[in-house]
Formats: C-alpha cells, structure tokens, sequence
C-alpha cells in the first residue's frame, strides 16, 4: 500500500477500501478506535494485538510495511497514522475509522460536558434553594445529597433534570414556607399543587419522578420512612396537609352488609337488599365501618358483568369485582373486609393474565377457588365446543396456578381462553 500523500477529505479508492475492510485488520480497528475515544480523538500511545493468526499477521504486515511475524505485535498509533496518510489510503487513523464506522465518539470531551452540565445543574439548584426558606431547614441538605447519591436525576436529559428539580424545590418551598416543619401548612389538593408547580393537574401524579422528589422531601421533613406503596404514599401526602385525589377511582361492589350505625352504612345495607350495585371511592372507604355479620364469605369476581347479572338476578352473596386488575381501591376494600374477619372466595378469567391475577388475590387473602380448578375449566372449555362457541386462543406467557398445579397444564394443552362469562350461570347458583 504505497502512494503519494492525500488530504482526509478525499475518501479511500474501492481498492484501498477492500483491503481495509478484510478480517485480518478486525481487531486493529478496534483497538484503536478504543484507545482514540479515550485519548480525545488523538493518535497518541500505544495498543499491543496478542495471539495473532496467520491472516492478522499478513495483513498488519501489508499495512504497516514492515514484517510481522511473531504472535504478538505493539503499534504505536502515531506511526500507524503517519502511515494510513502516506498511503493509497490517504487520511489520518480518525477519519479511516470514521469512514469504516461507525462515528468516533470522544468520550473524554461527552465525559468533561457531562461533568459541566452536573456543575450547571447543580448551581441552578442551589440558586432555586436560596431564594426560598429550605436552606434554614434541616432536612434540606439531606434531601439533596440522597439526590445526588441516587443518580437518577442526573441520568435525565439537562432540560428535564433543571425542570424537574426546580419543581421539586417550588414544591416543597410551598409545603413548607416556614422554618420549622412541624409546623401545618396550607392545605392542598394535589392536583392543585401540581397545577401551580407544573401547569399540569398530573404532574405530581404517582410514578413521576417529580412526586417521588418532593416525596422524599416530605419524609425527610416529617422524620418517616419513604413510603413503598400507594396507601403510604398517599398518608404522606397527608401528612404534609396534601389531599391526594380519592374520588376518580372507585371499586364495584354488591350485597355488602355491614353492621356500623351510621348512614353509610345503613346506605350500603338498603342498596343491598334492593339489589343495587355500589361504586365505591376511596373517600368513602376512609369513612366507612365495615364490620360485616360473623363468618360473612364475600365473592370476588373480576368482570363487572357478573355483578350485573348478579344483581338483574336478585343474588344475595355479598360479591366485590375487581375490574380487570386489583387497584389500590379495590385492594382498600378488601383489606377493610379482611379486618372485619371475612373469608374469600375468587373466580376470574381462564387466560393468563386471569391466572396471574387469581395468583396476586388467593395469596393476599387466602382465597379458595372458586370454580377455578382444572375440572372446572376442561367442563366449561368442553361446552363451549359442543354449543358452537367461538373459541380464543391463549395468547401470552404462561403462568402456574398456585391453587392448582393441573390447571395450567390443562390450559396449555387445550389452548383456549374462557373469560368469566363463560361461567356466569354457574357463577349466579352459588351465588344464592
């Protein structure tokens, strides 16, 4: 590989081309692209290619234009440059590569931006901190160490981190505009708060990392634990005089009895004996006495169509639907029944997610199956057939059953997914 010298801007004849892309230069290209993305893009020191076969040893031999013969070869990457730009190649070692991709990255120079955008994102902090009364707090500090320490921040995008975080400080400056914590501070909803923090009703809203810093600011304030899940965080809300919403969500429930004087309750014993469905809030499970009759078995079911066919039905059992997914409401009410001594029975849909859903209540609860065994569903899949019902197949991951280690095998081999109405009539007997 001989020639006169060329300027980089010239790319490489399909010749030159050829020969830098043969296997034997694999390794070379990558070593160096390594150490150059560390040197700052300079052709500076050394890489030393170890165990090199016959094919290697030819072609750095070519390239180089001086014998390699033995199983270990050192390049200085000066000369390997000097060399590439006297050669038909006719570039430096950092365009070759760049030209053989993909693009060089200078990882000393994203390293030293990055290193500023932390200063940056950091100053900012500490300029949103002193125009409020936090830094007299002492939690503050804290706070923003466990800030640091956690990393997450600065894994955001720099605009993001500086919204976030000076949100976050707004936020809490709010909650707390005097020194002392301890003190009560306005009340809030918090989509109030996150309306006058972000512009947006959901900005605070859970799973934000917003909600989780100022969260944590809240603990640290209060002197608690960091909340682990969604009824902790919401008493933390609280506990900072934040309502968190408790109206949009709501559980379904039906023939539910309880024995509390108040007109709630009585509320939910008239509904009842009139066969009327019930949507609770969590508002009004906070305020609601749920002591049920002794030894009271509540159904559990997870499509709202088996409450209304209960109800159409003049059904008696007391039965709560979980809608598709166990959310923290319909989770309160249970828990509230369990307290009040009552024993479960749950039934949902022969699918995975119907499985994995089952598995989640019967161990919260120590539910029984109900009509949710192997025989139960090999009898409804067997009828679905003979009446001509269309079938669905199974789609998804499998899971155990952990009531019933036949079912799951059952399932698989049979391949089809009953929903829960395909149950409904046997449902509504024992529901009696």
């Amino acid at each position: 590989m001989t020639g006169a010298e060329q300027t980089d801007e010239r790319p490489p004849d399909a010749e030159a081309l050829a020969f830098l892309t043969r296997p034997g230069l694999t390794r070379l290209w990558t070593a160096a692209r390594t150490r150059l993305e560390r040197n700052g893009l300079r052709p500076a020191g050394t890489i030393r290619l170890e165990h090199l076969d016959a094919q290697e040893r030819e072609a750095l031999s070519l390239l180089l234009a001086r014998p390699v013969t033995g199983p270990t070869a050192t390049i200085r990457l000066p000369d390997l440059d000097t060399r590439l730009r006297s050669s038909a190649v006719g570039r430096g070692l950092s365009s070759t590569l760049e030209e053989l991709g993909p693009p060089l990255t200078d990882r000393r120079a994203a390293r030293d931006a990055a290193t500023a955008e932390r200063t940056r994102l950091w100053s900012t902090v500490q300029t949103e901190l002193e125009a409020t009364s936090l830094p007299a707090q002492p939690w503050t500090a804290r706070w923003l160490e466990e800030i640091r320490r956690g990393g997450t921040l600065a894994r955001q995008d720099p605009r993001t981190a500086t919204t976030v975080i000076t949100q976050a400080v707004q936020t809490l400056a709010t909650l707390f505009p005097a020194t002392d914590p301890r003190l009560t501070p306005a009340s809030w909803g918090r989509g109030e708060l996150a309306t006058r923090a972000t512009g947006s009703a959901h900005g605070l809203d859970d799973g934000t990392l917003l909600s989780r810093l100022v969260l944590r600011g809240i603990a640290l304030a209060r002197g608690v634990e960091f909340p682990a899940d969604a009824p902790a965080r919401r008493a933390l809300w609280r506990m900072a005089s934040v309502t968190p919403d408790e109206v949009s969500s709501t559980v379904l429930a039906y023939g539910l009895r309880p024995t509390g004087g108040t007109w709630r309750e009585a509320a939910l014993r008239e509904r009842a004996d009139h066969h009327m469905e019930t949507h609770l809030t969590l508002r009004e499970l906070r305020t609601l006495t749920l002591n049920m009759p002794p030894g009271t078995r509540v159904h559990v079911c997870e499509n709202p169509r088996v409450v209304e066919a209960a109800a159409d039905a003049d059904r008696t059992a007391p039965l709560v639907c979980t809608s598709g997914s166990a959310t923290t409401v319909v989770l309160t009410l249970l828990d509230a029944l369990a307290t009040a001594g009552c024993a479960f029975a749950y039934h949902g849909d022969f699918d995975w997610p119907g499985i994995a859903l089952a598995n989640r209540v019967m161990q919260r609860y120590a539910a029984e199956p109900w009509r949710m065994r192997a025989a139960d569903y090999e009898y409804l899949a067997t009828r679905a057939q003979v009446n001509g019902t269309p079938s669905i197949a199974l789609t998804g991951p499998s899971a155990e059953a952990l009531w019933d280690t036949e079912l799951a095998p059952a399932m698989d081999v049979l391949g089809i997914a009953l929903h829960e109405e395909a149950a409904l009539d046997l449902l509504l007997e024992d529901l009696g």
